[in-house]
């Protein structure tokens, strides 16, 4: 079968020269393979993704050259998705409610690095405590009655003893030049959320759970996501999912050294187009040759 390629970027701003680089990298590689090419849009997040940033994010992609094969998949429209899923984890007992605000978990980490170091995931997230897992059922029922904010965690020693070792096949390359067959390292995420009562989902099971379902063979991201690839590879075996090839690329740099990004004011794409750039200019910019 020919091999599927996908690009979801979050519509939460607009697209830069570090999107532009894994966009037209899927869209190459899938052109050169005789695959397809996806677009997904990661919308979970309904506070922060905006229609104009959707509208925007086709206008560029169309701009440079790229078409999609088929409709776009907007997560926002597939909950019951990503919920059919978390319950099938639930059913393992590999899903725990933890309560705690940012705050208040904030002030639990604060607490351990007083007493000494504190394990951090490879983002630098201070790992959660775990305190949740100690609730007696009878408080959880509690909490839950109450109405409180719950989010949905992987315990993840008792996800990782179901599996056992795990790795992936990295045709790329990742910040330490890893390439090959990976192991995996998901412990090192702790106890990551998967779900939460507002918004049934995250990223981690959104992810594996939309490739599945596209049927994507190929992953092309940023080497910023390169450890992700291990919770990934853990979620994949445990809802009985395909495994895909993963190819990490280099990311698109500031002068600083910083990674081009949203948060930071990165130049976007249209920024560059009003200042007369076209799409030659921008592949010569990201050192990609032209593709016909």
């Amino acid at each position: 079968m020919p091999p599927v390629f996908r690009f979801a970027p979050s519509p939460n701003g607009y697209l830069h020269l570090g999107h532009a680089r894994s966009a037209l990298l899927n869209f190459d590689l899938a052109r050169r393979a005789g695959g397809r090419f996806l677009l997904r849009l990661e919308d979970i997040d309904r506070a922060r993704c905006k229609p104009e940033f959707k509208a925007a994010i086709l206008e560029d992609l169309l701009w440079l050259g790229i078409a999609w094969d088929g409709p776009v998949r907007r997560q926002s429209d597939h909950f019951a998705d990503y919920r059919a899923a978390a319950d099938r984890l639930a059913a393992q007992g590999l899903l725990y409610p933890s309560f705690e605000s940012r705050a208040e978990i904030a002030r639990l980490v604060a607490a351990e690095q007083a007493r000494g170091r504190w394990p951090h995931d490879p983002d630098g997230v201070p790992l959660y405590p775990g305190v949740a897992k100690a609730l007696s059922p009878q408080a959880v029922a509690l909490l839950q009655r109450a109405g409180a904010p719950t989010a949905w965690r992987l315990d993840m020693t008792r996800a990782c003893d179901r599996c056992g070792e795990l790795d992936w096949t990295e045709r790329g390359a990742g910040p330490g030049g890893d390439t090959g067959r990976v192991p995996t390292r998901p412990q090192a995420w702790g106890d990551v959320i998967l779900a939460r009562k507002e918004i049934p989902t995250s990223y981690h099971l959104s992810v594996v759970v939309d490739d599945a379902l596209q049927g994507v063979t190929d992953i092309v991201r940023g080497q910023d996501l390169f450890w992700s690839t291990s919770v990934h590879r853990l979620l994949q075996v445990l809802l009985g999912l395909p495994r895909p090839n993963y190819r990490h690329h280099r990311l698109v740099r500031d002068p600083g050294g910083a990674k081009l990004a949203k948060s930071n004011g990165a130049t976007s794409l249209r920024e560059l187009r009003k200042r007369g750039l076209n799409p030659a200019e921008i592949r010569r910019m990201l050192e990609l040759s032209p593709f016909d």
